[in-house]
C-alpha cells in the first residue's frame, strides 16, 4: 500500500513539474489570459443558447450559437499557439539601462556647470590660478604746462 501511495505522489510531482512552465506562462502572459477568458465567455454563451430547450434542428440553424462557437474556437486556437511558441523576452534590459545612464550623464553635464568643471579638472588637471605681474615699471607721467 505504501508503494502505491509513493508511486501516486511521484506521478503527481511529475505532472506538476510538467505543468509548471504552462502555469508560469499563464500567470505572466496577459494576452494568453485574455484569449482563455474570451474562449470561456463564448463557450458559456454558446452553451446557454444550445440548452434553451429548442429542438436539435433549431440549434443547428442558430446563427448566434455558430458565432459563439467560432469565437470560442478562435480564442482557444490563439491561446494554444501562444503556449506553443517560445516566451517573448523583453528586449534589451541591460542595453536600455546603459542608454538611460548615458543620456542621464550627458544631461547632467549639460545642465551643471560645477559638474563640468569637476570633470575637466579630473581629465586635464586642475586649472592653476594665474596672476600676472609686470616686470617693467610704468612710464612716468609727464605733465605739460603751458
Amino acid at each position: 500500500m505504501a508503494s502505491r501511495k509513493k508511486a501516486t505522489q511521484t506521478k503527481a510531482r511529475e505532472a506538476a513539474e510538467t505543468a509548471r512552465p504552462y502555469v508560469e506562462r499563464l500567470i505572466e502572459d496577459d494576452e494568453l489570459r485574455a484569449n482563455l477568458r474570451d474562449a470561456y465567455d463564448a463557450a458559456r454563451d454558446a452553451y446557454g443558447r444550445a440548452s434553451n430547450g429548442k429542438g436539435p434542428s433549431k440549434v443547428l440553424e442558430d446563427k448566434k450559437l455558430q458565432k459563439d462557437l467560432k469565437q470560442a474556437a478562435d480564442s482557444l486556437r490563439a491561446a494554444s499557439e501562444a503556449l506553443r511558441e517560445p516566451e517573448k523576452k523583453s528586449g534589451g534590459g541591460i542595453g536600455k539601462l546603459l542608454l538611460v545612464a548615458i543620456i542621464g550623464a550627458v544631461l547632467a553635464l549639460a545642465l551643471s556647470e560645477d559638474l563640468r568643471k569637476a570633470l575637466l579638472d579630473r581629465m586635464f588637471g586642475a586649472e592653476e590660478d594665474f596672476e600676472y605681474s609686470s616686470t617693467t615699471s610704468p612710464a612716468p607721467a609727464t605733465t605739460s604746462t603751458g
